[in-house]
């Protein structure tokens, strides 16, 4: 499954690969993390279309579990695998910031090494885009079990989007960028 949204959009959230809805229906980010994501863009003051959505891996890995198709985190092969895709989407899409939806996205292209917990919503020197950070995949807060803990990840989830936004637009504005 490919990416969806504008052809020149300003900001590309990659995220690991679809979930089981995502893969009965086509789409990515329209199961329980994605409804997470549109409610953290809104907050965020980010149009869902104005964004272009996608995964590192484009198929979705699973087992089953009695009638159940359960996640499987992707292997290194799998990310290597479907990397070349990924990487024509960017070209293609050229965004202003990108932004890595959990540790899978963003390992897949800052190194194996790299921690979303040390370094979330911190800008990252890359030539991918003119601004690169990571955040916690939105299917992380749906397993925060208080809501209290829930609301302030969101609220932090919220900020990461807004920083890569505002990123977004001055990166558009400064001398020497289109």
């Amino acid at each position: 499954m490919f990416g969806e949204g504008p052809a020149a959009a300003g900001i590309v959230l990659v995220g690991e690969q679809p979930g089981d809805r995502e893969d009965l229906e086509g789409h990515p980010f329209v199961g329980p993390a994605g409804h997470v994501l549109d409610t953290a863009l809104e907050k965020a003051g980010i149009e869902r279309d104005e964004v272009y959505v996608t995964n590192v891996v484009k198929h979705f890995r699973w087992e089953a579990r009695g009638k159940r198709r359960i996640h499987r985190k992707p292997s290194q092969e799998h990310i290597e695998a479907c990397k070349p895709w990924l990487e024509a989407e960017l070209d293609r899409v050229k965004p202003r910031a990108l932004v890595f939806l959990g540790a899978t996205a963003a390992q897949a292209f800052l190194g194996r090494a790299f921690r979303v917990t040390a370094m979330r919503g911190v800008p990252l020197e890359s030539s991918l885009a003119p601004v690169v950070l990571a955040t916690v995949h939105p299917s992380s807060i749906l397993r925060v079990r208080e809501a209290e803990d829930r609301e302030a990840e969101m609220g932090r989830f919220v900020k990461d989007l807004s920083t890569a936004a505002k990123l977004s637009r001055e990166s558009q504005s400064a001398p020497g960028r289109t």
